[in-house]
């Protein structure tokens, strides 16, 4: 299992549900300042939990990055993270550009991991990195194969150590994943690729 991280990236994109606000608080506050990735992120949220409608707001101030909800036709700029707002599919377009869509849910889900984690793969290819982290459901796990077959990194969160572990386990049992690492662990190898992009 596992491939060196030792190329250029051009993109992560990260996806989680059941747990996902306390794992994405805990990874977003630790990234550092010098990663120039940018990172586009869905986590599955309830639409009509007001208490997370700044979802957005709340993450730009526990992260050195700048975290901002996507919105259509924003340009995808280095050192940016952009997250998925509620009710929203998160779209990846060919001229690197975020766009939006309402069509219908994905495994009941909308905004859906899949749907962003495959366009993102259509567009940067083996320069793509896809991280699944703690869920309840299965959505992430095709996406997550999408990227493989296109040749990006996956990493997924130790569905043994996850809060809940049925998200990460479905993208094992379906994908050859190069990385099963602790949270801890996933935000030391992204810190490490600010040695490579700068």
């Amino acid at each position: 299992m596992g491939k060196k991280m030792d190329k250029e990236y051009e993109f992560i994109v990260i996806g989680a549900s059941a747990g996902g606000f306390t794992a994405l608080t805990t990874l977003l506050g630790s990234i550092s300042p010098n990663l120039k990735l940018p990172i586009a992120i869905v986590l599955h949220i309830s639409s009509s939990d007001n208490g997370l409608s700044y979802l957005s707001e709340y993450m730009n101030k526990q992260c050195k990055l700048k975290v901002s909800s996507g919105e259509q036709f924003m340009d995808i700029k280095s050192g940016n993270i952009y997250i998925a707002s509620p009710e929203y599919h998160l779209l990846i377009e060919s001229n690197k550009t975020l766009s939006l869509c309402s069509s219908e849910k994905v495994k009941y889900s909308r905004p859906s991991i899949d749907v962003l984690f495959e366009t993102a793969a259509d567009v940067y290819q083996d320069k793509l990195i896809g991280i699944l982290l703690t869920g309840a459901n299965t959505d992430g796990a095709n996406g997550m194969k999408y990227i493989q077959d296109r040749g990006g990194t996956l990493i997924v969160q130790n569905p043994k150590t996850a809060e809940v572990n049925t998200m990460p386990s479905s993208a094992i049992k379906i994908c050859n994943v190069d990385y099963v690492l602790e949270l801890e662990e996933i935000i030391t190898i992204l810190n490490k690729l600010t040695k490579t992009v700068e």
